[in-house]
């Protein structure tokens, strides 16, 4: 790159103010502007305060790429949709988003998940492993800890500890993000899932547990995106594949084990620090890393945590104690409601603990990003229909 890039900033969260941070001591960039919807005035000692600002305008005007990481599915949309019409390539650390809108954009501009969260990590992971000629059967991620319904305390708790928001750490702990992280795998690499919510195996390590999950890979008939839960493995991603048996011996003495499955793992994600690796791969003309795909297959789907009732208002729903994501099939759960679009929601009749919330389910208000997943959703159901 030989002149220096202007980029910009989505969202002053954890993942923004540590990007911003990053980019403060790389002499290939030099940040645009820090796109925030906080009060500015109240952001004194922020980095690079000078550059916030509230107008997407003005940050899409002054950037050559942009990065969003809000961790908001519906202004995220809403800011990629002018990015995307200004011919403004984005890089996002934004899973949620991307498995509910991101293929919308995938049609009509550049977009990519950064390397740095799983997703983009076992995408990094996957080019690497075909690069030497393995054949993947298991896209996998490390989850240490799993409880389908925390209470509040819980945390609230954790949250504070941890520093992380009580949505991302409800998120975290209720498996919505994981499930969240490989839809967009399954899509965004060509795999499929075991069954609905994934099969999420208990193993004491990455390769046993890839070894079962690459068993029913091969039952199916195609490569699987699940996850391990391993509370002794260290987070990150992992994947079980195959190679030419006339490998074995080298592998073996490789210390891969003695196949026909081989387990290459990657045992950390450094989230906003790898962000850096992908602006430079977009801006060098090195293309998509990982995108949800113009057709996806897969959603993740809200599911009840409680009984809910006519009347009650759902204010967001990732993160929350009404509602949690699991992963299905769009052809077999056509009237699922994503559960990145539940934001200032309201139930319309009663709904069941367990049950998967339909349209029919809940009023959601109108936004691109509800317009956006019904396009795609047409698409999907009626492929030989075209979108414009």
């Amino acid at each position: 790159m030989a002149n220096v890039k202007r980029i910009g900033v989505v969202g002053t969260g954890l993942i923004g103010r540590g990007l911003i941070m990053a980019l403060e001591n790389d002499p290939d960039f030099v940040i645009s502007r820090i796109l925030t919807r906080r009060d500015i005035q109240t952001m004194q000692g922020f980095p690079s305060f000078e550059l916030l600002t509230n107008s997407a305008d003005k940050l899409i005007e002054s950037s050559d790429l942009i990065v969003e990481c809000s961790g908001d599915v519906l202004y995220g949309t809403d800011v990629i949709d002018k990015a995307i019409n200004a011919s403004i390539p984005v890089v996002t650390m934004n899973s949620e988003l991307q498995v509910t809108t991101g293929s919308y954009f995938a049609r009509r501009g550049l977009i990519t998940e950064a390397e740095g969260d799983q997703p983009g990590c076992l995408a990094a992971l996957h080019e690497n492993v075909k690069q030497m000629g393995f054949k993947p059967l298991v896209y996998g991620n490390v989850k240490g800890f799993l409880k389908l319904d925390p209470t509040e305390e819980e945390m609230e708790y954790w949250s504070k500890r941890n520093g992380t928001s009580l949505e991302m750490t409800t998120s975290f702990t209720d498996g919505t993000k994981v499930q969240i992280e490989q839809v967009f795998v399954a899509n965004g690499l060509g795999a499929g899932i075991a069954e609905d919510g994934l099969l999420g195996v208990l193993s004491d390590d990455a390769h046993s547990g890839g070894v079962q999950l690459a068993d029913k890979a091969r039952e199916l008939g195609y490569p699987v995106s699940d996850y391990i839960l391993s509370p002794k493995t260290p987070p990150g991603v992992f994947i079980t594949a195959e190679i030419d048996e006339r490998h074995k011996d080298a592998l073996r003495y490789y210390k891969m084990g003695e196949g026909p499955y081989y387990t290459l793992l990657v045992n950390y994600h450094l989230c906003h620090l790898e962000i850096l690796k992908t602006i430079r791969r977009v801006l060098s003309g090195g293309g998509v890393l990982l995108n949800n795909g113009t057709h996806p297959r897969i959603s993740a789907a809200a599911v009840a945590k409680q009984d809910l009732y006519p009347g009650h208002e759902i204010k967001r729903g990732i993160g929350s104690f009404e509602v949690r994501g699991i992963a299905v099939e769009i052809g077999r759960h056509a009237e699922h409601v994503p559960i990145g679009l539940l934001s200032d929601a309201v139930i319309t009749r009663p709904v069941r603990e367990g049950q998967i919330l339909t349209f029919d389910d809940v009023e959601i208000p109108n936004s691109l990003a509800l317009r956006a997943w019904l396009e795609i959703k047409e698409s999907v159901l009626h492929p030989s229909v075209e979108i414009a």
